[in-house]
């Protein structure tokens, strides 16, 4: 039997909804000011919550991609997920007809779902009893859902799936649309991640696990990855998704490549629900294993999009496993979170950060870690601290870790025929 060499798989489009932009185009011109989108909670009254700042989308307006009617149907989560999908879309210009309906798939996760839906439901129950409950409860809050309606709107018919993998949801949704379109199971993939827990027990539960900053009285320098004085992650909000499309079908139709996805690693920490190992030893394996499916060695990355929360165990034992991976070469690299300025969107975080490495490499300029004040010496790489940095680069890896000791890491190419 013949051994054909895997597909190329190339990203045509991105589409990025963050507390920064209702757009790529904005988000990536407010990354590159070093702009800050972490203030004080609106969504809900935080007086008794010793964490009362978030990454919230103060002005998302739904109606803008849905019919006002359907909003009603849909988890926050949902309608984000579908209004980054149409910029993606937009931005590749790939229509889905009856010709190639079959070959495109959507593939959008979330770490938690509808949560605003369930508190919401639960407490007109409590009220009202069961009749209260709205008949459009279940399909508003499941997972799945934002896959299903970007599917349902668009006519894709390829596979349609969805990831549940707490803060690693969209690496894995885009690794794995990557597999499916290289092993030729699709054209092309509608990709990523959505989530939307900025509520009085989404926000109250991660407090209660004392994750999150206390920097209260000054919340745009609350989210500080790396920096020596930080205090815990700050939640946030919004969407990324990507549209990945096999080489030849995108060049076939003209579209304008973006970037090449060449590799992605998974791994599990075996360790802790919550907790990493203190080294990073499952960090360090799913960037090894992202290398080596991109079959590339260490020196050949130049920048890395960090998980970095900002919380004190999580960012020591990232840089620690960047370190084993990369040995010397760790120190040469640029490294930088940009959930300084996004916050952590939690199962939305690999698609925000996935598109940022595209936009990354195509502009060839490196997003800073804002608030980077204060070296830690247990945190000794180079972050590129507060300010964007013009750089040359052709391979860059993003890291994405989640509760339950799940990792992922993918590693983008600039585009070259």
């Amino acid at each position: 039997m013949e051994n054909n060499p895997p597909r190329r798989v190339v990203v045509t489009g991105v589409g990025l909804l963050t507390c920064i932009g209702d757009t790529t185009e904005q988000t990536w011109a407010s990354l590159m000011e070093g702009k800050s989108g972490i203030s004080h909670i609106e969504a809900f009254d935080a007086t008794l919550f010793n964490c009362r700042l978030a990454g919230e989308i103060k002005h998302f307006d739904p109606t803008k991609f849905i019919d006002k009617k359907d909003v009603k149907k849909m988890g926050r989560f949902i309608q984000m997920g579908i209004a980054a999908s149409e910029d993606a879309l937009a931005m590749s210009g790939l229509k889905v007809t009856e010709e190639n309906a079959e070959r495109v798939g959507v593939y959008i996760g979330s770490g938690i779902g509808g949560f605003e839906v369930i508190e919401r439901e639960h407490n007109n129950f409590l009220q009202g009893g069961p009749r209260r409950i709205s008949p459009f409860f279940i399909p508003a809050t499941i997972v799945n859902m934002a896959s299903g309606y970007v599917s349902i709107r668009t006519g894709a018919k390829g596979p349609n799936s969805a990831t549940a993998t707490a803060c690693t949801t969209s690496a894995h949704s885009i690794g794995d649309s990557f597999k499916i379109i290289q092993r030729g199971d699709a054209d092309a993939m509608i990709c990523g991640g959505a989530e939307a827990v900025i509520t009085p027990m989404g926000v109250g539960g991660f407090a209660a696990m004392r994750a999150l900053s206390q920097r209260n009285d000054e919340p745009s320098r609350a989210s500080r990855p790396f920096d020596k004085d930080r205090d815990g992650f700050v939640v946030g909000e919004g969407s990324g998704v990507l549209v990945l499309e096999e080489y030849e079908f995108a060049k076939a139709r003209g579209a304008n490549i973006l970037a090449e996805v060449v590799g992605y690693g998974m791994s599990g920490d075996a360790f802790h629900f919550t907790a990493p190992p203190e080294d990073g030893e499952g960090a360090f394996r799913v960037m090894r294993n992202a290398l080596k499916d991109a079959k590339l060695e260490p020196e050949k990355i130049d920048y890395i999009n960090a998980h970095g929360t900002s919380t004190p165990l999580g960012d020591q034992a990232e840089t620690m496993a960047m370190k084993r991976a990369f040995g010397d070469h760790a120190y040469k690299l640029a490294v930088s979170s940009t959930k300084s300025m996004t916050g952590h969107l939690l199962g939305g975080a690999g698609g925000i950060e996935a598109g940022i490495v595209v936009c990354a490499l195509k502009h060839q300029i490196a997003p800073p870690t804002i608030n980077y004040d204060t070296p830690d010496p247990g945190c000794d790489l180079d972050y590129v601290p507060n300010k964007a940095r013009p750089m040359k680069m052709d391979y860059a890896l993003t890291n994405s870790f989640g509760f339950g000791g799940t990792n992922g890491a993918l590693i983008f190419k600039r585009y070259t025929e």
